[in-house]
């Protein structure tokens, strides 16, 4: 998965956007967009146990 977080304009204080692959979505801040960067990627990282067959 490509993640790309980059400002929607060049003025400061304006939205940021984070891109994951052709998904888009929108944040008021820099702040947000990266602490959501890194929620999805500590989530993404984390142990996932296959369910056993029975």
């Amino acid at each position: 998965m490509n993640i790309l977080v980059r400002p929607l304009t060049p003025y400061p204080d304006s939205a940021w956007q984070v891109s994951l692959d052709r998904q888009k979505i929108t944040f008021r801040s820099e702040a947000e967009a990266r602490a959501f960067v890194e929620t999805l990627r500590r989530r993404l990282q984390a142990p996932h146990p296959l369910p056993l067959s029975a």
